[in-house]
């Protein structure tokens, strides 16, 4: 007898679900038919890729990384192996705004911390005071104590305050879109607490790990390398929805969700239809999921109500090369909080992948919105376009007239990892009742490897 899965959610947590547990029944030899069910009028969430004007234009992440291989080994096992490309690592340096300036972190950096002595002592970006602080980092006792604790009171204890606020916040915490006063360390870089741990320092660990990567023939540059295709990654999203046998439903949504007293359950769609299942996963955001669990299963629901979301949004400008003056040497620049910027940070898209843009032309990226500034994804097109041509005038210098604009805004879309949330989710996936299960950016990882 077929057993009937209904997977809600479109996005790549959705579509690797379904391909995947269509591969394995097909292993065993289980009857198992699918149904995918997506809000929108097309597939991939927060993978959205457009080209214009000559550009390919990312709206959400522009790339995965391969440190953790889940994403690089599907896009080969899906066939675009050929089609993968890499950064452009001859420049791949980053830029820090302090003061008002834009200053280049110096190199040898592995993640915020220094590896190599001369380029950290003599670069520009922190004060003397500031560097001799993060230099006790090799002298300061590693914390025994367990439990969970925020970013910045990690970064605060190893290497100051300085650190925290020109390195850490803008870099670290800016991946996650988040506040390094709540952000969960435990569940965004276990990788530091397992390095004070094992060498009971940050520097001697990233020193280790250096040395290590050299001595295996990898330049330890290249360790967090970012990979993504060559019309965008929505070749993934197209690759696999080609590849699923599953029935797909667009512009539709789960209105209600129910036990079925015989077994299973019973989903009502917005468009009228009934369907029911032996399984469900939910790979939509948690406070779709505790909608939808609010009457079966309150406990739950509450947990899941309990993880925040901020908002954010993606402004893209392109530009012809003639008219734009600024060198653009590196991959772009982040912001701290302390500064008086509007903008989280900027991609120096055509830098980064040159393949993004036609010869002769540059495109970059901006970023703004999150927990210090959400108001600013509300304003329309013309005014965030404005913005953020104000911001990179008064930053890079940039005057020039962008000959394409492209805005995507990701309402309630970046989940928030608060001190504790690992915990949250052992509860939250113990609490599931049998036959309903939950996937996506809301639990264990926030970038595509993750979510596949």
């Amino acid at each position: 007898m077929s057993r009937q899965v209904v997977i809600v959610g479109g996005g790549i947590a959705g579509l690797a679900t379904a391909y995947f547990l269509e591969k394995e029944a097909a292993a065993q030899g289980l009857d198992v038919t699918l149904t995918l069910i997506e809000r929108e009028a097309r597939l991939g969430g927060k993978i959205a890729t457009e080209t214009a004007g000559g550009f390919v234009v990312e709206g959400g992440p522009d790339s995965f990384i391969t440190q953790k291989p889940w994403a690089l080994q599907l896009c080969r096992e899906l066939g675009l192996a050929d089609r993968l490309i890499g950064t452009n690592d001859a420049q791949r340096s980053v830029y820090v705004l302090r003061d008002g300036r834009l200053r280049k972190m110096p190199d040898g950096m592995l993640l915020i911390v220094p590896t190599r002595f001369m380029p950290f002592v003599t670069s520009d970006l922190l004060s003397w005071r500031g560097k001799l602080r993060m230099g006790l980092d090799l002298f300061i006792r590693p914390r025994r104590d367990p439990a969970d604790e925020s970013l910045a009171n990690f970064i605060r204890r190893r290497l100051g305050q300085e650190a925290l606020d020109v390195l850490a916040e803008p870099m670290m915490a800016g991946i996650h879109v988040a506040d390094p006063e709540t952000l969960s360390l435990q569940a965004t870089f276990p990788r530091f607490i397992e390095i004070e741990r094992r060498y009971g320092s940050l520097t001697r660990g990233m020193i280790a790990a250096r040395r290590a990567a050299r001595a295996n023939g990898r330049p330890a540059a290249r360790t967090t390398t970012f990979m993504t295709l060559q019309g965008g990654l929505q070749e993934l999203v197209g690759a696999l929805a080609h590849a699923l046998h599953a029935e797909i439903r667009l512009g539709t949504h789960v209105t209600r969700l129910a036990v079925n007293p015989a077994g299973g359950f019973h989903l009502a769609l917005g468009d009228g239809l009934v369907l029911d299942a032996d399984a469900v996963v939910l790979a939509t955001p948690a406070y779709v999921s505790a909608g939808l669990l609010r009457h079966t299963s309150p406990r739950l629901a509450a947990k899941l109500d309990a993880i925040r979301y901020v908002s954010t949004a993606t402004v893209s400008l392109g530009y012809n090369a003639d008219e734009f003056e600024h060198p653009l040497d590196g991959f772009g620049f982040v912001v701290p909080r302390r500064e008086p910027a509007r903008l989280l940070a900027c991609t120096w898209t055509s830098t980064k992948f040159p393949q993004r843009a036609s010869p002769g032309t540059v495109l970059l990226r901006a970023f703004v919105g999150g927990p210090r500034r959400e108001d600013l994804v509300t304003l329309d097109d013309d005014a965030l376009i404005g913005l953020v041509r104000e911001e990179l005038q008064t930053i890079m210098g940039v005057r020039a007239s962008p000959t394409v604009a492209r805005v995507f805004r990701w309402h309630r879309s970046n989940p928030q990892y608060e001190v504790g949330h690992l915990d949250r989710v052992n509860e939250i996936e113990a609490l599931a009742p049998a036959g309903v299960y939950l996937t996506g950016s809301a639990y264990r990882g926030v970038g595509i490897p993750d979510c596949v």
